[in-house]
């Protein structure tokens, strides 16, 4: 880790918090009068502690590096924060990581160390990029298998020839809150033991944030990706309506 750029991270970090309580879509019964629902959806498998969050068809190879803070190591439990909306679906507003049971009291953006940081702004973010509509969870020590599977699968279009079929295996097993061509699957690598959460990002492709959440005593106690900001999307909606 580069020195000046960890330097500068210390200056700014406080500016790379996130304005919402992620954890209150997990707890809350409706945001904003849009209900919600949770879904918990198996374990991660992170044997490193080394976190990766990307779209798993498009970005995850091992040229990606992981977010510098490390975490738990081990297999740890993800759910999807689901909000239930009347003009556009069910649709997943964030993912949850869950390291301990304590409650977040604070959301830090999770970077790699290498971003720019220099005139990073309130309510600025650097995020992950999606562009097939999907985003996972996994580990630094678990990418090179996956590379590995795919590259001797040896397939024209990978989600087609391979994950399609998964995906709609999980609608047709577990239908709530999905579309009939399955929106989430937590995909056990072939050949091992480590399981890779693979789930639909919010409106699809965009960038979004990932936080690493901070208890009372300053612990890390998990990893959210938010994929939808719900009062931000409502007041927009406002707005246009008026």
């Amino acid at each position: 880790m580069d020195n000046n750029w960890m330097k500068k991270w210390e200056e700014i970090k406080d500016i790379l918090i996130s304005p919402v309580d992620i954890e209150a879509y997990f707890i809350s019964d409706k945001i904003m009068d849009q209900k919600m629902e949770v879904m918990e959806i198996g374990n991660v498998s992170l044997p490193s502690g080394k976190v990766i969050v990307r779209d798993p068809l498009a970005y995850l190879n091992a040229e990606e590096k992981p977010y510098f803070v490390e975490v738990p190591k081990g297999n740890f439990p993800v759910s999807i924060a689901v909000v239930k909306t009347e003009e556009w679906g069910d649709r997943y507003a964030a993912v949850k990581v869950e390291f301990t049971k304590e409650r977040p009291v604070l959301y830090r953006e999770a970077l790699i160390g290498i971003e720019n940081l220099e005139g990073v702004k309130e309510g600025e973010y650097f995020g992950f990029g999606v562009d097939t509509g999907l985003g996972c969870v996994t580990d630094q020590e678990v990418v090179p298998y996956v590379d590995k599977f795919i590259s001797e699968l040896n397939v024209d279009n990978i989600y087609d020839d391979y994950f399609a079929e998964l995906f709609a295996k999980s609608y047709n097993e577990n239908p709530q809150n999905q579309r009939d061509l399955g929106d989430w699957i937590n995909w056990t690598v072939p050949g091992t033991d480590y399981k890779i959460p693979m789930f639909a990002s919010g409106f699809g492709d965009g960038l979004y944030p990932v936080y690493f959440a901070y208890d009372a005593q300053e612990k890390i106690c998990g990893l959210y990706i938010h994929f939808i900001d719900i009062e931000l999307m409502l007041s927009e909606e406002e707005d246009e309506d008026l």
